[in-house]
């Protein structure tokens, strides 16, 4: 089907429904380890994020416009069932403001990589080497969107070379880098007006290891772990732990599932 002029692929028959939104440079392709794990049991929901499919053009989206495709897609695939919202990367971001906004909607949370990343305790924990690589390289991002062009999709190649996502590189482009220049450029409106996540539903949260600096504070993931129903685990991969390690995140994520599962039957 198509929503907001997003094609949406819907894949396997469960009674429970998972909603998968990936960030950057990625698209719904993100999530095929995960989707081909998942089908038997649950109903998998997935689509690339508007502006990111280069086959359509390409434009700078408002949070509140991304976060109204995620809301029109749950609505128009889950049948009115709560639903659970698989998150990384600029996906988090846009699927917590969707949490937060429609809590009557969402059953649990599984975030990737990004807890409270940009928030005062996270900033704090970052030395001056990790804030100028996070400046570095969202800037770039940014500029390269502003550019735009050969040059612009060049440009934003010549980063992911260098971070290394798992998305093939012919689909790449610097209209990709729309949420990068809300972030510094103010495009769409920026991002004025977030609501600071704060998890009230079961979720697990799965973090690689291996970076230069972590997207939460130490202080978010030891809170949410002492939350009934939740969970976090670090694995040894670096930001696209899904693709990195995608049967250890499969089988944790099907783990926690299946005891949330459970743990909904006996609340009922």
């Amino acid at each position: 089907m198509r929503i907001d002029n997003v094609e949406v692929f819907v894949e396997g028959d469960g009674p429970k429904t998972i909603v998968m939104v990936h960030g950057w440079p990625d698209t719904y392709r993100l999530w095929d380890a995960q989707v081909e794990a998942l089908k038997d049991r649950y109903r998998c929901v997935r689509f690339t994020l508007p502006g990111f499919d280069l086959s359509q053009p390409g434009r700078a989206y408002s949070l509140d416009e991304v976060v109204e495709t995620i809301r029109r897609v749950v609505s128009e695939t889950s049948d009115g069932q709560q639903v659970s919202m698989l998150l990384h990367d600029w996906g988090c971001l846009y699927g917590y403001q969707f949490v937060m906004r429609y809590p009557d909607k969402v059953e649990r949370v599984i975030g990737v990589d990004i807890g409270d990343g940009g928030s005062r305790r996270q900033r704090a924990e970052l030395n001056l080497m990790n804030k100028l690589m996070v400046v570095g390289y969202q800037v770039w991002l940014a500029l390269a969107w502003r550019i735009g062009g050969r040059v612009g999709d060049a440009m934003a190649r010549g980063m992911a070379r260098i971070l290394k996502p798992p998305a093939d590189p012919g689909s790449i482009g610097a209209q990709m880098g729309y949420p990068y220049a809300a972030t510094w450029l103010g495009a769409a409106g920026g991002f004025h007006g977030l609501k600071p996540f704060i998890p009230r539903f079961p979720m697990l949260y799965i973090f690689g290891e291996r970076k230069p600096f972590m997207f939460h504070s130490q202080g978010w993931i030891e809170v949410l772990a002492r939350r009934p129903g939740s969970r976090v685990l670090g694995l040894p991969t670096g930001h696209w732990v899904m693709a990195e390690s995608p049967q250890a995140f499969n089988e944790v994520l099907l783990q926690w599932l299946a005891e949330t599962d459970e743990l909904a039957v006996q609340t009922d």
